[in-house]
C-alpha cells in the first residue's frame, strides 16, 4: 500500500482546547469505593475493623503510614497488649487453626541501607509455603517478611509482610523519645478473598534491593509492585503498581484495624476527598457506612491508650493508568 504524502496543519482553537480537556479527563484521580465492615468488640486484640476498598479500572495508588496528628502532644506511648476483654490470653485464637513449622530466622539481606529478615514462627494459621527471593537469594516458608531501615548503624523496623496470608504493617520512623515505636492497623493488597477472614494469596514474593521494590504473583493470577518512595519521619510510603486493572466486585485492598472505643483503637476516625478539589471530610468511624474517595485516611484525632503512637494509614493517587509513578 503506498505511503500517505506527509501533511502539516493547525488544529482548530476549539479542537485543540478539546483535546486538552480531554487528556485532562483521563489524566484525572480515579475513586474508589470505601465500605466500613467493622464489627463489635471489647477485646482491643482483635481485629474487628474491615475498611474494604474498591474500584473499577484502578492500575495505581500510593499507600502511606503516617504519624498521627496528636504525637507532639502524647507523653506515654502505651503499646502493652490488652486481653482484659478478650477470651483468648496472648496465646493462638481460638478460632484459628494451628499448622506446626520448624521455628527460623534468617537475614536475607543486611547492607549499610537495609536489613531484611525471613521469620518462621513455630504454629501458623495457615499452611501457605511461599517462595522468597531477596536479590539473588531464594527461600520460602517465612511468616513474617521483616524490613529494617539502617540509621546511623541501627536497624529500625518499618515493614513486615506476612507472606501466608497478605498482610502487611508498615510506620515511619520512631519518634526518638518511643524507643521503635508502634505498629497499629495492617492493610491487605491484592484480590482479597474470604477464608475465615480476609486474605491475598501470594503465589512468591521478590524482593529488590536497589532501589527497594517488592513483587509479588498472586496465586489466581496478576502481580503488584510495591516500590518504597520515602521512610522518614513523618512516612513511610509505598507506591504500588497492578498488572491488572482492578475490577469493581472485588476488594483491591482491606483496611484492618482495632475498635473498641473512639480512646481505645487503632483507629477511630476516617478523614476523606471525595475528588481531588473536594473539601476534606471525617467522621468517626461508627458512623462511616460507603463513600467515594480519591484520598482515604484511618486514623484518629484522640490519643489512644492503644497503641498510643501507632501511625495512620492513607491509601490516595488511585490511577487507571499502567506503569510506575515518576
Amino acid at each position: 500500500m503506498p505511503l500517505r504524502p506527509a501533511t502539516s496543519f493547525f488544529l482548530p482553537a476549539f479542537i485543540f482546547s478539546t483535546l486538552l480537556a480531554t487528556n485532562a479527563a483521563t489524566a484525572a484521580p480515579v475513586a474508589a469505593t470505601v465500605e466500613n465492615g467493622t464489627t463489635p468488640t471489647a477485646c482491643a486484640e482483635e481485629d474487628n475493623v474491615s475498611m474494604v476498598l474498591r474500584g473499577d479500572g484502578i492500575r495505581r495508588m500510593r499507600i502511606e503510614a503516617l504519624q498521627p496528628d496528636y504525637l507532639d502532644k502524647i507523653g506515654n506511648d502505651v503499646t502493652a497488649p490488652d486481653f482484659s476483654g478478650c477470651n483468648f490470653d496472648g496465646g493462638a485464637h481460638p478460632t484459628d487453626p494451628a499448622h506446626h513449622f520448624k521455628k527460623r530466622t534468617v537475614v536475607l539481606l543486611d547492607n549499610a541501607e537495609w536489613r531484611i529478615v525471613g521469620m518462621t514462627l513455630p504454629t501458623f494459621w495457615r499452611p501457605q509455603r511461599v517462595p522468597v527471593q531477596v536479590g539473588a537469594r531464594s527461600d520460602r516458608g517465612f511468616h513474617l517478611l521483616q524490613v529494617f531501615k539502617k540509621e546511623n548503624g541501627k536497624a529500625l523496623e518499618v515493614i513486615v509482610l506476612y507472606p501466608s496470608d497478605g498482610y502487611w504493617r508498615l510506620k515511619p520512623l520512631p519518634d526518638a523519645r518511643f524507643g521503635d515505636g508502634a505498629y497499629g492497623s495492617s492493610f491487605l493488597l491484592g484480590p482479597v478473598e474470604q477464608a475465615g477472614r480476609p486474605v491475598v494469596d501470594i503465589a512468591s514474593i521478590r524482593v529488590v534491593p536497589k532501589p527497594l521494590a517488592i513483587h509479588l504473583r498472586f496465586t489466581h493470577g496478576g502481580s503488584a509492585v510495591a516500590r518504597v518512595d520515602e521512610i522518614s519521619r513523618t512516612r513511610t510510603a509505598l507506591d504500588v503498581s497492578l498488572s491488572t486493572p482492578t475490577a469493581s466486585t472485588q476488594p483491591f485492598a482491606v483496611l484492618r484495624s482495632m475498635y473498641v472505643a473512639a480512646d481505645n483503637a487503632d483507629m477511630s476516625e476516617v478523614r476523606w476527598q471525595e475528588s481531588q478539589d473536594a473539601a476534606s471530610q471525617a467522621s468517626p468511624l461508627p458512623e462511616v457506612k460507603s463513600l467515594k474517595a480519591t484520598q482515604v485516611r484511618f486514623g484518629r484525632s484522640l490519643p489512644s491508650k492503644h497503641n498510643t503512637s501507632a501511625p495512620d494509614i492513607e491509601f490516595s493517587g488511585f490511577d487507571n493508568e499502567a506503569g510506575p509513578r515518576h
